[in-house]
């Protein structure tokens, strides 16, 4: 019997499994498919939350500690494994801001870098992007590579003799004896754990809602294109008008992204290819000569308030969730973790666990 059992293994369940064992705890992590192959893939890997100003503080001060928290455990995974996930903080733009104002005043209440470049200082930085009205440079901030951060993290997790993962399983019910969290059920076996943790992404409120818990999660849908352009053509990570560029080493762009409600149909469809294609260019007509090499959807886990749930759920004993995380869930991830783990084991938590709770659990189980 596992100390503890988590329910996927994306980048959430993987930092979570990987904060449990520094505590000395045995883990299973569970997943449906390969390991960091959902929201964790499909991700475009800001470090940052997109517009930080537009969210509440809960998610600004789970984000610093996320992002402080980042450069270490990106060095030991690359030193453990040899997987680098390419984590790189040239600072982000924000081109097009309709009321910087709102963004310097909460850069000010919150003691962040915030910068109003000119447009010529813009345009010798960001040659790629066209002329763009008050450009705000992030110093300090950057993105990272989701696949390569899931691979690492899957290698650590199958090196590591207190982690037993369980991949291609499916979790068929939670298992609850005497308002107790006492494992699961899968498609051939019972597995038995101490506690339990939900970290099932898009998918954990439908989880929950078979043992009668009512968590307010559910699934968002985002298409991202891919295009190969020439490595260094794009330095920066660029936000405009609600959509985004990610630069990689090796020269690929991503672009993106999509709010849709879709339910669970992840389906890259013809027409947002075409929309995500003509606003890339918008924003960047340089790249009319990149092909586009790739186009994918993935599921994010909406929440209200895109206040992500951490915490122990009521009237359930050794029934722990981390998950809604929106579209900020490889942000939060190492904060978000901590987090859990300093709750479940009694230490003193790096933030308030206040506002990150579950409130809303129906009375049967």
């Amino acid at each position: 019997m596992s100390d503890v059992l988590i329910i996927g293994g994306g980048v959430s369940g993987l930092m979570t499994a990987w904060h449990l064992v520094q505590t000395g705890a045995s883990v299973s992590l569970i997943d449906r498919r390969q390991c960091a192959q959902e929201s964790s893939w499909a991700g475009g890997g800001i470090i940052s939350p997109l517009y930080p100003w537009t969210y509440s503080d809960p998610v600004t001060v789970l984000s610093d500690q996320a992002i402080a928290d980042y450069r270490p455990l990106v060095d030991t995974l690359r030193a453990d494994t040899g997987i680098d996930p390419e984590y790189h903080t040239p600072g982000i733009f924000h081109v097009n801001v309709d009321d910087p104002g709102h963004a310097h005043a909460w850069a000010r209440r919150h003691g962040k870098e915030l910068e109003q470049l000119d447009q010529t200082d813009f345009r010798a930085l960001v040659p790629l992007v066209r002329e763009a009205r008050t450009p705000l440079y992030m110093p300090g901030l950057g993105s990272l590579r989701t696949p390569r951060l899931g691979k690492a993290l899957r290698q650590w997790a199958m090196s590591s003799p207190y982690v037993r993962l369980l991949e291609e399983v499916t979790v068929r019910r939670i298992r609850i004896d005497n308002d107790r969290a006492t494992g699961v059920e899968t498609d051939n076996a019972v597995l038995d754990a101490r506690q339990v943790v939900v970290c099932s992404g898009a998918w954990s409120g439908e989880l929950l809602a078979d043992i009668g818990v009512q968590l307010s999660v559910y699934p968002v849908k985002g298409e991202m294109l891919l295009f190969k352009a020439a490595p260094g053509r794009l330095q920066h990570v660029v936000l405009s008008e609600g959509f985004y560029a990610i630069p990689r080493q090796d020269g690929h762009i991503l672009f993106g992204s999509t709010f849709e409600h879709a339910g669970y149909d992840k389906t890259p469809t013809a027409s947002t290819r075409s929309m995500l294609y003509r606003q890339a260019l918008h924003l960047m007509p340089g790249l009319a000569d990149c092909p586009v090499v790739h186009h994918w959807a993935g599921l994010r886990p909406g929440s209200p308030n895109s206040i992500p749930f951490i915490g122990a759920v009521p009237e359930v004993r050794h029934l722990w969730v981390n998950s809604g995380h929106f579209g900020n869930g490889v942000v939060l991830a190492p904060g978000a973790s901590r987090l859990l783990v300093e709750q479940m084991t009694g230490q003193t938590c790096c933030v308030d666990p206040a506002p990150y709770q579950v409130r809303s659990v129906a009375a049967a189980h």
